[in-house]
């Protein structure tokens, strides 16, 4: 199931149409696609028993068409998590050692947008980043990897944008603060539920500028989503809503020799194979 936010109505999307639902269920659900993240198994029975009637307009792929009618199907997370050097390429083009645990930084929940809105560049150094983004469905703490997927309610496609001047400004970095620009978190175009996703193999792409920037697949990753959900939940409590950003292959910028930002007038074109994309208009 994709759970799209329409102009801040939840909506079921499918290749022929969309179904707004609290109209469709008479108020059984909420508009609210924040809400719906902890109704998604009540949701997906209700759907599969009345199977409403579809907008053809809506559908996956008209919506993709033009983005800016989505805004991000997580609005206000609590807690935004996000993970450092996850994918061994990347760390090497970074010029850093393999993590022994997972590096863990918070970008904070205001910069968070969807998958069409356009970002103000704050500086000439702001770098890409396509990222799988986790979307937490129920609470837990010390959760094992063997249960993780049932705190799971599904995934989308992420952009951690990064200033990465202000990033290297002091020793330590200063990463949460540099990932928060306003728009620093593009995520969507949907949510799109565990069970349609195979999380251990799925291709990752970045455009920009005209050309390729990052080509990578999360079977390429360091620590995988079970081993993130359970690290993360023997620290703090994971809550329904929660994303977690987790982690971006090669192919940044700041790892290019010379360094290579995003620039005035580019669209940043973000995907994940069978999750969609995000298509980001960037301007000074």
């Amino acid at each position: 199931m994709k759970i799209a936010n329409i102009k801040g109505r939840a909506h079921i999307v499918t290749p022929t149409g969309g179904i707004d639902i609290e109209a469709a269920s008479e108020g059984k659900f909420s508009a609210d696609s924040q809400r719906i993240i902890a109704q998604l198994d009540s949701l997906k029975a209700w759907y599969e028993q009345s199977r409403p009637a579809e907008d053809p307009s809506l559908s996956t792929d008209k919506l993709q068409e033009n983005l800016t009618r989505l805004e991000a199907p997580v609005p206000h997370p609590n807690q935004v998590f996000a993970v450092g050097l996850n994918y061994k390429a990347h760390t090497a083009e970074v010029g850093r050692a393999l993590p022994a645990e997972p590096m863990i930084f918070t970008k904070f929940p205001s910069c968070i947008v969807g998958p069409g809105a356009t970002v103000h560049l704050p500086a000439d150094t702001v770098d890409w980043e396509v990222e799988l983004v986790v979307v937490i469905g129920k609470d837990g703490r010390n959760i094992s990897k063997a249960s993780a997927l049932d705190h799971i309610a599904g995934f989308c496609v992420g952009q951690d944008i990064s200033e990465r001047k202000l990033q290297k400004a002091n020793n330590p970095a200063q990463f949460s603060i540099a990932k928060s620009f306003e728009g620093f978190g593009p995520i969507g175009p949907w949510l799109t539920s565990a069970d349609e996703v195979d999380m251990s193999h799925l291709r990752l792409t970045c455009e920009g500028g005209g050309e390729v920037l990052q080509d990578g697949n999360t079977e390429h990753m360091i620590f995988d989503v079970p081993t993130l959900i359970e690290y993360l939940s023997g620290i703090c409590e994971l809550r329904v809503g929660d994303i977690i950003f987790s982690g971006t292959p090669a192919g940044v910028g700041s790892g290019r020799t010379p360094p290579k930002f995003i620039e005035d007038g580019w669209v940043l074109e973000s995907s994940i194979e069978g999750l969609g994309r995000l298509a980001n208009p960037f301007t000074k």
